[in-house]
């Protein structure tokens, strides 16, 4: 079922589901949002200020651009073919956007399995030439882990809802994960690939204990000189955490992140046999 944008959010016209608004298309007075639905078995609709503005948003759904005038925004999230925003699936939340940024809207499961919402706002700093960035943002029902680079903390003590960012030289880097505080990697070693101008953002979800991690890629690209307005950010695909699929050319570390669900099965296991 194709999920639609529907029109009638405040005074702003939303972009049509899979066109990417323009890096001009953003004012001074407007900013660019990005939904993911990240709670898994659970297709929602979602309203903004009491109008239906996502409909049939499937999980795993991860929209292009839409540009909103800066404000604050109520946002409500019912099941599917539900008639007004009455009776919200996950608890109503206002968001703030301000003018000239970028934000991502995330339904997911906090630490616990139970389901939320965080806004991330996204990272538009130019980045030198022959450098990328990699943002990584945990939304899953899954452990505190620090992720490694070179048997060194890169990122350290990453938590539901949290997420750890970094610039770095083109090219590959060796990662890994282990548990928070230990530098025994759990999951890896593995090679990441790393693109000029581009903030990569990858996003871990799902629950480990249901054993239905995935994940999503955004990538936010034309960051290597400074941006004249809110770049075009592109909706990354996804893929089943459980079979290490290639995301958007960034297969290791898409493995890497979807794995974690399955470190987590064998150190409550190798825990109860204790």
């Amino acid at each position: 079922m194709r999920k639609k944008i529907l029109a009638g959010v405040a005074a702003g016209a939303l972009a049509a589901m899979g066109i990417a608004a323009p890096a001009n298309a953003i004012s001074d007075t407007s900013a660019d949002l990005y939904v993911l639905h990240a709670v898994p078995g659970l297709i929602v609709d979602v309203y903004v200020d009491g109008s239906l503005t996502l409909d049939d948003f499937e999980p795993g759904d991860l929209t292009d651009a839409i540009d909103l005038p800066a404000g604050t925004y109520t946002v409500a999230i019912t099941g599917a073919e539900a008639a007004d925003a009455s009776a919200p699936v996950i608890p109503a939340f206002d968001i703030t956007l301000g003018a000239n940024m970028s934000y991502t809207a995330v339904a997911h499961l906090d630490a616990s399995g139970a389901a939320t919402a965080t806004l991330y706002t996204n990272d538009l700093s130019a980045i030198a030439a022959g450098q990328g960035k990699i943002t990584v943002r945990h939304t899953a029902a899954a452990p505190t882990v620090d992720i490694l680079a070179g048997g060194a903390t890169h990122f350290a003590n990453l938590s539901n809802g949290g997420e750890v960012k970094h610039d770095m030289g083109v090219g590959t880097i060796s990662a890994a994960v282990a548990l928070t505080g230990t530098l025994v990697p759990v999951i890896g070693p593995a090679d990441v690939t790393v693109a000029e101008g581009s903030n990569v953002i990858v996003y871990a979800w799902g629950s480990a204990q249901a054993g239905n991690l995935a994940l999503a890629v955004q990538v936010i690209d034309g960051l290597q000189t400074s941006p004249t307005g809110v770049p075009a950010g592109s909706a990354g695909l996804v893929a089943d955490g459980n079979n290490g699929a290639l995301i958007g050319g960034f297969g290791a570390l898409a493995a890497l992140l979807a794995l974690l669900g399955v470190a987590a099965t064998r150190l409550r296991t190798a825990r109860a046999q204790k």
